[in-house]
């Protein structure tokens, strides 16, 4: 095999990373939409909600009015609509609460 051969046989997995950190998104009553930073998780209200993502477990634990109780990694935050919540290293952002569900950003921060 030539060197050009293997060097680009070394780089393909570092190209499908980030795919594979996209595949890693998924959940129960929830849909989610993912980026290699961050998700935007829609939870469906009135069931057990939870979604696997950025290698954590996020689950909608409880709504009151306009404030959304989750568990991210283990760790419950209280965070009311339209504003900012860190835990553990992430940005919790609930975008919006409806009768039907919530949706709410998780991002990695910096």
């Amino acid at each position: 095999m030539t060197s050009s051969v293997r060097r680009k046989l070394a780089v393909l997995p570092l190209l499908l990373l980030p795919l594979g950190a996209l595949a890693a998104c998924g959940g129960e009553n929830s849909s989610t939409s993912c980026n290699t930073n961050s998700c935007t998780v829609t939870f469906e209200r009135g069931v057990d909600a939870s979604a696997s993502i950025l290698g954590v477990k996020a689950e909608l634990v409880k709504v009151k009015g306009e404030t959304v109780t989750l568990k991210i990694a283990g760790e419950t935050v209280i965070v009311p609509v339209g504003d900012n919540q860190q835990s553990d290293g992430f940005d919790i952002s609930v975008q919006s609460v409806t009768k039907d569900n919530v949706i709410v950003k998780i991002s990695h921060n910096a």
